[in-house]
């Protein structure tokens, strides 16, 4: 009775006070997010900002004369040299070329290439769309394959299945991607006795064919860069999936799942897979900001001209606004990409950002 009368008083005296008794609080606070969001921006800034000093300073160790490049090993005179200097702003103290780099490069101006004469935005844009081409076919490829393959290993696992599939893809994962890219063209473009050579050793197109033609000459030449890319990557995405959902195997809300009587495949889809999501998707954004820089050893090896080809060309030289220039596009489209995968976790799981 006691307990009873003390109940009651305690109501009494929180209705006299035009109140609620306190209840615990769900869901994200209101000032949680925008403050997680707001760090992990200035993050990206920060490291943006700490991409932009290196790339000035790392490829200045790089041994070679760039003026001695752009006289084609002619003899010049002492004033032909100084010229040349002068044009690039290579006369110039190291601390001004610093600072008149960084104040270009906040504005989009990124340099002139030596070796092309040309902007190096000019050339960026010139050669990205053949390398979103090459990646990003590869990058869809590899994902879809990888999350699918890691699932049904996890989901079955120490089965023949799983041995095989992560055998294979450790196999795979550990092979260098220009060492493969070579045996495939040995084998398949100039052909091996009984296997005839069936595709272009190199390239991006023939150069002769026009319209739907043309399509099916570049999708020709695309089909051993992008199979070696596949076979190189779909490891990794394997591994981390079905790691993620091993370490889901054992939480009741599955177990909770089945005693509903849901049958195996939907537990897997409907509660497994999503709450493994995190991991993958964190490689999978990195992977899509990789898609813009290329895999410069494979488009090296194929002659895919794309930036990864480029970059190459321009550490040959060196071509010191090109190298900067690619070098600081490719850490910046990982950079983003990484931001967005932050921004884009608390949608997946409440509990981060809070």
């Amino acid at each position: 009775m006691s307990s009873v009368a003390g109940s009651a008083a305690d109501s009494v005296s929180v209705a006299a006070l035009g109140k609620r008794p306190p209840t615990p609080s769900r869901g994200r606070s209101r000032s949680g997010y925008p403050r997680y969001v707001a760090g992990k921006l200035a993050g990206a800034v920060v490291s943006l900002l700490a991409v932009l000093v290196t790339s000035f300073f790392l490829f200045r160790l790089i041994p070679g004369d760039p003026v001695k490049f752009m006289t084609g090993g002619r003899q010049v005179s002492a004033e032909q040299l100084a010229a040349y200097k002068e044009e690039f702003g290579l006369d110039l103290p190291l601390w001004e070329q610093f600072t008149d780099y960084c104040a270009k490069a906040l504005t989009g101006d990124l340099g002139t290439s030596y070796q092309f004469h040309a902007p190096v935005m000019d050339k960026i844009t010139e050669a990205l769309p053949n390398t979103l081409l090459l990646t990003g076919t590869a990058f869809v490829l590899y994902t879809a394959l990888g999350v699918f393959l890691g699932t049904r290993s996890a989901w079955r696992h120490g089965g023949l299945g799983d041995r095989l599939n992560t055998g294979l893809a450790l196999t795979l994962y550990s092979i260098p991607s220009f060492w493969l890219g070579l045996l495939l063209i040995i084998v398949l473009s100039v052909g091996v006795d009984p296997i005839p050579g069936l595709f272009p050793t190199g390239g991006m197109e023939s150069g002769r064919e026009q319209g739907f033609a043309h399509v099916l000459d570049v999708a020709h030449h695309l089909v051993l860069p992008v199979v070696t890319l596949v076979a190189v990557e779909y490891g990794q995405t394997l591994l981390v999936t079905r790691s993620a959902l091993l370490d889901e195997m054992g939480g009741d809300y599955l177990t909770t799942a089945r005693a509903k009587g849901l049958r195996d495949d939907l537990v897997r889809r409907r509660h497994a897979v999503p709450n493994a999501l995190l991991p993958t998707v964190t490689l999978v954004f990195v992977n899509l900001g990789r898609t813009v820089a290329g895999v410069i050893l494979v488009e090296t090896v194929f002659s895919w001209p794309g930036l990864g080809g480029l970059f190459y060309q321009a550490l040959s030289v060196p071509d010191l606004p090109l190298v900067q220039g690619l070098f600081f596009v490719f850490a910046a489209a990982v950079i983003l990409m990484n931001t967005l995968a932050d921004l884009l976790y608390p949608m997946l799981d409440p509990r981060v950002g809070r």
